[in-house]
This record gives C-alpha cells, sequence and structure tokens, in this order.
C-alpha cells in the first residue's frame, strides 16, 4: 500500500485519537495546520514503499566478478586439437618363429593409428584472430577447430609452440575479434582475488574464482622439472580444459595463462606469468620458434645444513665457504659455462649485475639474457669475488 503525505497525516491523526489521547490528538492536528511532516520523521513501516527495480537494472547488480568476466569472457576461446598416435607392433612379432605363421610379410600386422582428441582453453590478443594457448593443448596437432563464445566455429593454425615455457600460439583468419587486456604479473600480491576462465571437462565458459595464493614457485616445486618458468599458484578451481585459458586480477586484466595442474593437489592451480608468456608469444609469432639462453650448470641453494654436509662427505673437489647462496656443484662437459671457466663450488652472487640468492633467480635472470651476447655473472670461488664473461647457448632439446 502508498500513502501520500497527507494521508498519512490523518492517518497518524486517527491512531492518536484512537489510542484515547483526544486533547493529544487535537494538538497535533493544530500542528499539521502549521507544519509540513518530512516523510523522514515517517515511522518506517509507515513509509511508501520504494518502487521495485525493473528488469532492465541487471547491471547494476553485477559484481566485480561479474563485471570482469562481461569483459574477457567473450575472447576466451575453446581450442580442440587431433593428433595421429602409432600404435608399434610387439617385437615379439618381428621373431622368425612368428613369421613362418604370416607367409607372406604383407600379412603381417601393421603399426596402427589412432586419434587422439584433446580440449583446451585459449584466448584472443589481437583482434586480427592472433591467440595464445599452452603447448601441450595443441601438442602434435598442426590444426586445432577453435570456437567463439558466439558460437562461431573456425580452423586455427598453429604459428609456433615452446615446450621449455608450455606457450603456444595460433591464429585464425577473422577480423574485428574480442580481446583480452594485459595486466602485470608482478604487480600482483598474495592474497588479492583472481578470476579463471576456461573450458573444463568439456564445460564450455566456466568461471571459478579464489585468491592469488603465492608467487614465484619454481617449476621443481610445482612438479614439472622441464619447464623454465616461475609459476602463480592459485586456488581458484582450475581443471582438465582450462589450461590455456587467463586468469584475471580483479579489474579483468589477464595475469597468467592456466597450466601446469598437479594431477595429486587439492585446491592448487598454477599460471604462467603474463609477461613471460607474452614475451615467448611475441618470439612464436614473429620467428615460429624460441631460443631460451642456457648456461650449462647444476645448481642448489645454499642452507648451513647443507654446507656442513658437503664439507663433511668428501666426496668433493672443493670446500664450500658460504651458508647461503646458489652453489654450482656440476658444469656440463663442453657447455658454455664450461667454455667460459666455471667450476663446480663455485657461489653465484649476482647475474647481469643483478644480486641473486636462489637458483629460481640466477634462472630468471639468464632467461631474460640473449643468446650469443656476453653476461657477467659474479661468482665466490674459496671465499674470493671474480666475475665470469659467459656468451650463453641456445637451451639443448635434450637437456
Amino acid at each position: 500500500m502508498s500513502l501520500s503525505l497527507k494521508q498519512l497525516t490523518v492517518y497518524l491523526t486517527l491512531l492518536c485519537l484512537g489510542g484515547g489521547a483526544g486533547v493529544l490528538g487535537s494538538r497535533y492536528l493544530m500542528a499539521e495546520q502549521q507544519v509540513a511532516i518530512s516523510p523522514e520523521t515517517v515511522p518506517a513501516v509507515l513509509r511508501p514503499l520504494d518502487p521495485q527495480p525493473s528488469g532492465n537494472s541487471s547491471k547494476e547488480n553485477l559484481n566485480f566478478i561479474a563485471e570482469a568476466v562481461k569483459q574477457v569472457g567473450p575472447a576466451v576461446v575453446r581450442i580442440d586439437a587431433e593428433r595421429r598416435v602409432s600404435q608399434e607392433i610387439p617385437e615379439a612379432f618381428q621373431h622368425p618363429f612368428f613369421r613362418r605363421f604370416f607367409g607372406d610379410e604383407r600379412e603381417l600386422p601393421r603399426p596402427r593409428q589412432q586419434i587422439e582428441q584433446g580440449t583446451g582453453s585459449g584466448f584472443i590478443l589481437n583482434s586480427d584472430g592472433r591467440m595464445i594457448t599452452n603447448a601441450h593443448v595443441v601438442s602434435g596437432a598442426d590444426i586445432v577447430d577453435v570456437t567463439l563464445k558466439d558460437g562461431r566455429k573456425f580452423e586455427g593454425k598453429v604459428l609456433g609452440k615452446d615446450t621449455v615455457t608450455d606457450v603456444a600460439v595460433v591464429k585464425i583468419e577473422a577480423n574485428d575479434l574480442p580481446t583480452v587486456r594485459l595486466g602485470k604479473a608482478e604487480q600482483l600480491t598474495p592474497g588479492e582475488w583472481a578470476i579463471a576462465i576456461g573450458n573444463p571437462l568439456g564445460l564450455d565458459n566456466t568461471v571459478t574464482v579464489g585468491i592469488i595464493s603465492a608467487l614465484g614457485r619454481s617449476s621443481s616445486q610445482v612438479g614439472v622439472p622441464d619447464k623454465r618458468v616461475s609459476f602463480i599458484q592459485t586456488d581458484a578451481a582450475i581443471n582438465p580444459g582450462n589450461s590455456g585459458g587467463p586468469l584475471l586480477n580483479a579489474k579483468g586484466e589477464v595475469v597468467g595463462i592456466n597450466t601446469a595442474i598437479r594431477a595429486n593437489a587439492q585446491g592448487l592451480g598454477f599460471a604462467i606469468p603474463i609477461e613471460t608468456a607474452e614475451r615467448i608469444a611475441n618470439e612464436l609469432f614473429t620467428k615460429g620458434k624460441v631460443e631460451h639462453p642456457y648456461l650449462g650448470i647444476h645448481m642448489v641453494n645454499l642452507t648451513p645444513e647443507l654446507r656442513k654436509e658437503i664439507n663433511q662427505d668428501g666426496g668433493t673437489n672443493f670446500k664450500v665457504t658460504k651458508d647461503n647462496g646458489v652453489l654450482i656443484f656440476r658444469v656440463i662437459k663442453d657447455s658454455p659455462a664450461a667454455q667460459a671457466g666455471f667450476q663446480a663450488g663455485d657461489i653465484i652472487e649476482k647475474v647481469g649485475g643483478k644480486p641473486v640468492s636462489t637458483a629460481a633467480e640466477v634462472q630468471q635472470n639468464v632467461e631474460i639474457s640473449e643468446v650469443g651476447t656476453d653476461l657477467e655473472v659474479e661468482v665466490s670461488r674459496q671465499g674470493k669475488t671474480q666475475t665470469i664473461v659467459v656468451k650463453p647457448g641456445a637451451f639443448p632439446a635434450d637437456e
């Protein structure tokens, strides 16, 4: 029921009169003739009801997560890849004993091929159809099927993939496509919001939310030691099919590529920082491949306990002189490091002029150097500091 101000005045007067307070009621009537009653002075239960919002006000009800997804969602794609897998004939069938039963060699069982299908996610970087995903999503495929959120389907060409960072780029022939906005993973803070979009388990356009759990997780910590990435950790749900999709901050900016799902993880997800992904993607678009700088050393983070163990063991030809830092315990033969003069027992203090305290930091600084270009590395050798100039080589495929 909606009442006008005048109707409310009369209603209040009647309430007063009905309560037996006739004098009070007559005084109230006199006061009503002299001053107007403000709606704010009327008890809330008696105030007119505000009109209900119309169906067109849904935009006002969107929270920051919904706003971010609304902006980025159209640029997130589904990627379906097919790869042929050969099934080799068991070696036993090649034995002369079995050949007698088949006669002509043409009757021998032949390798069979199976087609494996995989589904992942990706997102559009440029309106001309250039997009990014995980290398393992398109592994073994040169052509993939790309489905946009609006239902349109395209044939996508894989322009390049880098297994070392698990980044790949795909191109479709289209124009005026929706794109994402890139943020900065280096500005993230653990505890802030994280939003993941992708196609997990075949459920397209799925949105999950959580927080940034940690930064700078090394490849070995994540369980993929063959990668050269410092990962973002999040508790936003990431499942098979999310790989290659974007991880967003609260502003709807892409700060990472969802990847590296551990089979035994409970509520843990990982993403490649967008700075790394963008740098690799640009090289793949222009060159079709990526050359990663490589020194050829095996490193370990020093602790007082490790120092004591190494010095007491006697199995090395060097003594550790520090309780912390990055110890080189092996130099690969004929590697750039070996040619430059690195030795087992050297403790790395700076790379490219930047102080380092962990093996992950050493790797990060080597990664941003250039193949074939001089790189200064400062080491402590038996308590004395010296600078070694090394020319990083290209990361070998078998390392």
